[in-house]
């Protein structure tokens, strides 16, 4: 008989999805990124890097570090970078001109509400970190921060001198889509962030995501299931990928799945919208003044530009901007008939999480995978917002997990396949180890090997049947840890960040 000694380990509970659904599996692996091209098609990664405001010179571990709450609020620390290979980022579809920065560590702090408030008058997003995803990336709302500049005819961006009117609000994906790595992200200084569906996290969570290693690509196949939660807003509400139940009410026992249907649309034309390419952007859709407050009518001063216009080298297609999309609630469409997320992007459903249901926002995706407005959120939360970075601790916590350099090792999986015995252990990369063993957990013997140095954060050992006593104990020791970046948490938070295109954006017209 064969026994594992396994150490304690700190599992969130599995109560309050809060506290369970950070995705925690990979605790313990640094960061990784793609330089390249050339190093993502030979699989050559780096856990050191330095391109403008992204400077790692020593490894910096992955996503949340660690989890805490109060009896009010729930707190993560995170490095804020993902647990899959991150990169490579240009500003071209050529891939000819590097992005100008790579991600870093924000060592950041935030909290997030327990109790979810849902007030009458919502509140707007705004530029900057508007909650994290489960894999510890900063989620941003679906905005590059630019809009539009009548009186110069171009669009306000991070190097040109036009003044943004904030009339005609530039949509991130659309505009700065190129500059995405393969799974929908890039940076804001070093600040890593995601605007849209996060194709390499769903992956890692097993929702309806194939990866392509050899191309670094994430394919969109549907697998039946119910999305797992993706992430968390600052209102407190969660983010699920974008398959849902058909149908939504309590108590239901159709199980049915299905991918969620936005509420928007192009102004093409279609169930009666405006068709801007007839008309021109001199008219606004009726959301933004029952989300924003403003009037649907404008003034010639304040029209946007001609759609498909070519101007400086870029086309303004349709799609362009926030405004170039109405809400089919407003088109006589029918909310839980016609498409399923209201003006907000919310839908009051049962979850696997949530049996009794709750609001919660989905990620918009078309059938094959690509993003759709408004992506993860729109202009407006739907509860009220307030979560936000911190640089400590404000209030004593409870501990619900730990990661990182910290994670406790264990044994994860032992098996005996042919006559082997096959044990696998969660490590700490960049730890070295050792294993001592025993008959009966007292007198301990370290086995005749090479410590072992890991690279990633599973170790596996092989042992022939004939190699081991009727009764063994094994015991892991970690013996040393390699030099790792080491930032205290809450130190260089950059939870209230610019957003735009990975340059300091220039200023956004605050929504009423």
């Amino acid at each position: 008989m064969l026994f594992i000694c396994i150490p304690l380990h700190c599992y969130p509970a599995l109560g309050d999805p809060l506290i369970s659904s950070w995705y925690t599996q990979k605790s313990g692996q640094y960061a990784r990124i793609f330089e390249d091209k050339e190093s993502m098609l030979a699989g050559q990664s780096v856990v050191t890097w330095n391109r403008g405001q992204g400077i790692q010179n020593q490894p910096v571990y992955a996503g949340v570090q660690e989890i805490a709450h109060s009896s009010e609020w729930l707190y993560i620390k995170t490095t804020g970078l993902g647990f899959h290979t991150m990169g490579p980022w240009y500003f071209d579809e050529a891939k000819t001109q590097a992005f100008g920065n790579f991600p870093a560590n924000t060592a950041s702090i935030y909290r997030f509400p327990r109790k979810v408030l849902i007030p009458q008058d919502k509140s707007s997003t705004s530029a900057g970190v508007i909650g994290y995803f489960v894999d510890g990336i900063a989620m941003f709302d679906s905005t590059d921060t630019f809009s539009y500049d009548t009186s110069q005819g171009v669009d306000q961006t991070p190097v040109s001198a036009a003044n943004g009117d904030g009339v005609w609000n530039r949509d991130a994906y659309i505009n700065e889509g190129v500059t995405f790595d393969n799974a929908n992200a890039h940076q804001a200084g070093s600040l890593h962030h995601y605007h849209a569906n996060p194709p390499a996290l769903r992956y890692a969570l097993e929702d309806s995501v194939q990866f392509d290693a050899g191309s670094n690509a994430y394919i969109e196949k549907f697998n039946g299931n119910h999305s797992p939660i993706i992430g968390w807003v600052r209102d407190g509400l969660p983010i699920y990928g974008p398959y849902g139940f058909d149908d939504p009410k309590p108590g239901s026992d159709d199980m049915k799945v299905r991918r969620m249907v936005s509420g928007y649309q192009l102004r093409d034309g279609s169930n009666g919208s405006s068709d801007l390419t007839q008309t021109g952007r001199k008219s606004l859709p009726k959301w933004v003044e029952h989300l924003d407050g403003r009037s649907t009518t404008i003034t010639s001063a304040e029209f946007g530009p001609a759609v498909d216009a070519r101007i400086d080298g870029e086309t303004y297609t349709l799609g362009r901007y926030f405004e170039d999309y109405t809400y089919k609630g407003d088109l006589g469409l029918t909310l839980g008939t016609d498409f399923d997320l209201n003006e907000y992007n919310v839908r009051f459903t049962r979850t696997p999480e949530y049996p009794e249901g709750t609001w919660a926002y989905f990620t918009c995706i078309h059938e094959n995978g690509t993003p759709t407005f408004p992506y993860n959120i729109s202009t407006r939360y739907f509860a009220q917002p307030e979560g936000e970075g911190i640089t400590e601790y404000p209030e004593p916590v409870t501990i619900a997990f730990t990661g990182g350099p910290d994670a406790s090792e264990k044994n994860r999986s032992i098996a005996l396949e042919d006559d082997v015995v096959v044990i696998t252990w969660s490590v700490v990369e960049g730890g070295t180890y050792r294993i001592d063993t025993s008959n009966d957990l007292e007198a301990w013997d370290e086995l005749p090997q090479e410590p072992y140095l890991a690279d990633q954060t599973s170790w596996v050992m092989l042992y022939s049947r004939s190699e081991l006593d009727r009764k063994r104990f094994f015991k892991i020791n970690r013996i040393s840890l390699e030099g790792y970046d080491d930032t205290e948490f809450g130190s260089s938070n950059n939870a209230g960040g610019p957003g735009g295109g990975g340059l300091p954006p220039g200023p956004r017209p605050p929504r009423p």
